[in-house]
């Protein structure tokens, strides 16, 4: 099997893969101090809690933003895999961009785009709600052209509450009207209103743009559904888009 790896900046998903299925899938966070053999010890306990021996990982290939990190990971991935790739340069010759730096381009990003259009086609628009809010844009003939990327929506509501002395820490729930008539309704409003009225706002601009008033749009990440609540401008939620994207880079590298 292979297992697919998704570092992000906060959290760090991990899911493992029996050809297409997604059999298990697992969180853990983002730590910089982790080693390989941390990220071992971590590894052999999700396995254990459903019986899987650490044998049955195949292959490894993980798509990560944070380099000290990736370095640590890809030394645990050799140790216990055959092969072990990193999306990005190395796995460039299996994916679509057209950007003026390839280089800038997030492994996530390249996942998100592989993924979108192989699941749902193109062109297509994901938003990715993590510790940014990344929006990625696949044209019409599959390719990754750019997007946007804002503040993510737990990153905006710390500031807030780290800024603002007579705000407390808040509760992330979606409000019933847009006119907030406490402080606690006021700030859910601009916080999960607002990101969605952006990213409405986003969309409709990016389909403008792309001369593509029906792509699907897509969204992924660990506050989707949340922010899925207060619009109907996604088409699809896809929690594990990452990953299955990552899976499907891999697959084409032949490493599966």
């Amino acid at each position: 099997m292979l297992l697919a790896i998704d570092m992000g900046n906060t959290q760090t998903a991990l899911g493992l893969f029996d050809g297409d299925a997604l059999v298990r899938s697992w969180r853990m966070p983002t730590d910089r101090s982790f080693t390989a053999d941390e990220l071992h010890v971590r590894l052999l306990g999700y396995l254990q809690m459903y019986g899987l021996p650490i044998d049955c990982i195949d292959a490894v290939a993980f798509a990560g933003v944070v380099p000290q990190l990736s370095r640590e990971w890809r030394m645990a991935a050799e140790r216990i895999a055959l092969r072990a790739i990193a999306v990005g340069a190395e796995t460039a010759s299996v994916t679509k961009l057209h950007a003026p730096n390839p280089s800038e381009v997030g492994a996530d990003r390249i996942a998100n785009a592989v993924a979108a259009e192989k699941y749902y086609g193109a062109p297509s628009v994901v938003v990715d709600f993590g510790t940014a809010t990344n929006i990625d844009v696949v044209d019409a003939d599959g390719f990754y052209i750019g997007g946007a990327i804002a503040p993510g929506l737990r990153i905006s509501m710390d500031a807030l509450v780290a800024r603002a002395a007579r705000i407390a820490s808040i509760p992330l729930e979606v409000p019933e009207h847009a006119i907030g008539r406490t402080t606690t309704e006021a700030v859910q409003s601009g916080a999960i209103l607002g990101t969605a009225a952006m990213v409405e706002g986003l969309v409709a601009r990016i389909k403008h743009e792309l001369g593509s008033p029906d792509a699907r749009v897509i969204a992924t990440g660990g506050l989707a559904g949340m922010v899925a609540d207060a619009t109907d401008v996604f088409d699809i939620i896809d929690q594990q888009l990452t990953l299955k994207g990552i899976a499907e880079i891999a697959r084409r590298m032949g490493v599966c």
